[in-house]
């Protein structure tokens, strides 16, 4: 067995997702029990200074140098909480925090995540995997969304087809049916909507806690419409996005157009439509019949209830159906990905990403010590069951 630590700062910047979960392999069928969860916002300071230095903004090297320092310090510090909480764990896998995500026009050509794993190793003394997108893209791939292949295992049994929709900055989601995949991020989910309240300062939060502020304001259809025609939309899958595309600026450009701004409630109401409205054609024009939903949109109810409305004939559910807790998916995604880099298991599926083929992810820093790596698993993961620990 394994105890492998998996570490996200998704692309709502908010803070570190964390999820460490007990693997068991036999003849390439895994099992893994979710024994910790947990999420640690960043410290206010600190979301403010990433904020300031995203995209479109111009920063420094120096900035970026202090980032990758301070974000590598949180990174550690939360391991070291979730490390505790279970008496120890044998790996880490830290995804970082994505600052920059480099696509022309439907090629993806680099990525920078941020956080330094040698602090996690360091305070740690176990190996860390990280920088785990740039393999996939250097093989034609987007490097996202990585987590199509837990998607896969998760899915792959089920009869028809089925989609797991990942909410979070950006909204992405994997189409499993028979032998065929596909995934791809779909459009901003909270991106929008979160860049409009931190601007704002609607709340203290930097999100809309339970859709109250949308839930005050009116959809204005011509604003959607005009959204709804953004040429990313049209792009064949797979595709990838971020908020090099979908920021505030995007917002306030869109509303020049549009040659008025609207109410603040109606404009989140608004954005909050254009999530629901993207996911829903997408999962129409797709033949889904079940699909689970995970990331924090799934606690908007405008957006979750939104779809189901939208979506009455398709079983919408919560990730947790499929034995992966709906706000700690995608760091349970990371935890299993280092353990297949950690038995020399490639651990992209090609539909998912777009590569020529499948790849071992990511870097690994040596904990205290050696760095000693389990014998290789001979062939692929042939299926996964995840529970919860307790």
């Amino acid at each position: 067995m394994m105890r492998v630590l998996g570490m996200i700062s998704g692309t709502s910047h908010d803070g570190i997702d964390v999820a460490v979960v007990e693997f068991a392999e036999r003849d390439g069928a895994l099992s893994g029990r979710v024994l910790h969860e947990a999420s640690t916002p960043y410290a206010p300071e600190l979301r403010e200074r990433l904020i300031a230095a995203l995209p479109p903004a111009p920063t420094t090297l120096a900035e970026i140098c202090e980032l990758d320092t301070l974000i590598g310090q949180a990174f550690a510090d939360a391991a070291h909480a979730a490390s505790g909480a279970v008496g120890g764990v044998d790996a880490v896998t830290s995804h970082g925090q994505t600052v920059y995500h480099w696509v022309d026009g439907a090629h993806a050509l680099g990525t920078l995540q941020i956080g330094q794993p040698a602090w996690i190793a360091e305070l740690l003394g176990v190996p860390v995997v990280s920088d785990v997108r740039i393999r996939d893209i250097v093989a034609g791939g987007h490097g996202a969304p990585l987590v199509s292949f837990l998607d896969e295992l998760l899915l792959r049994d089920r009869a028809g087809v089925s989609a797991a929709l990942n909410l979070g900055g950006i909204s992405n989601m994997t189409v499993v049916g028979g032998d065929s995949l596909v995934a791809y991020d779909i459009g901003p989910a909270n991106a929008l909507v979160d860049a409009v309240v931190v601007d704002g300062g609607l709340n203290d939060l930097g999100y809309d806690d339970d859709g109250r502020i949308a839930a005050s304001g009116t959809v204005d259809e011509e604003l959607l419409t005009l959204l709804l025609a953004d040429p990313y939309y049209s792009l064949a899958a797979p595709k990838s996005t971020g908020k090099e595309h979908f920021h505030l600026g995007y917002v306030r450009a869109a509303e020049a157009r549009f040659g008025r701004s609207l109410e603040v409630a109606d404009l989140v109401r608004t954005l909050t439509a254009l999530t629901v409205r993207t996911v829903a054609r997408d999962v129409q024009s797709a033949g889904i019949g079940f699909l689970a939903v995970s990331g924090g949109g799934c606690r908007n109810p405008l957006i979750l209830g939104g779809l189901r409305a939208a979506l009455p004939n398709i079983e919408v559910v919560l990730a947790d159906e499929l034995g992966a807790p709906a706000d700690s998916k995608e760091a349970i995604a990371f935890a299993l990905i280092g353990w297949c880099t950690l038995h020399g298991v490639a651990a992209t599926v090609p539909g998912g990403t777009g590569a020529r083929a499948p790849r071992i992810l990511g870097t690994i820093t040596p904990g205290a010590g050696a760095l000693v790596l389990p014998q290789p698993l001979a062939g692929d993961v042939r299926s996964l069951v995840l529970e919860a620990g307790n």
